[in-house]
């Protein structure tokens, strides 16, 4: 199969999609509607498959946080390359949902969740990259990672 303009972007960039191990939920990773494309949680994780742990104003800063955003945005797209067969068929975010494991005095839960957001941005542009958006804190998340994003996509 032919490499995608998106996937060649990000190797352009230096990144690569994480291996994702298996789900230890019941549910699927994405499900189309229509041309809408609703995609799970998918946690903070290394190229590698290990996890991006730790709580932000506690255990990470805000460039940490940026990060660990970021490997989340990857793992989704990790997920939509399996789903659609090429992230050529991705015309778009339209939104994204992210919580950021943090202490209850942490407020800066928007920035960090920017780490998905600009890549995403970068990948397809600000008219289709950045969709509707919310960011919040969570007293915990799944093994203690340090974030959790899902998002709906419009396809082509």
């Amino acid at each position: 199969m032919a490499t995608s303009v998106i996937e060649q972007k990000l190797t352009a960039l230096g990144l690569t999609l994480p291996v994702l191990p298996p789900s230890k939920g019941i549910y699927k990773s994405c499900v189309t509607v229509g041309n809408l494309v609703y995609v799970s949680g998918h946690v903070s994780i290394q190229t590698d498959g290990t996890l991006i742990s730790g709580k932000l104003g506690k255990d990470l800063n805000e460039e940490q946080g940026q990060a660990a955003a970021r490997q989340c945005g990857l793992a989704i797209l990790s997920s939509l390359a399996k789903h659609l067969g090429n992230l050529d068929r991705v015309k778009g975010v339209i939104k994204l949902l992210g919580m950021v494991n943090a202490t209850p005095e942490y407020e800066k839960h928007p920035i960090v969740i920017n780490g998905c957001s600009a890549l995403f941005a970068e990948l397809w542009g600000e008219e289709h990259g950045i969709g509707v958006r919310s960011a919040v804190g969570m007293g915990s998340l799944p093994g203690n990672v340090a974030v959790e994003i899902e998002g709906i996509f419009e396809l082509v």
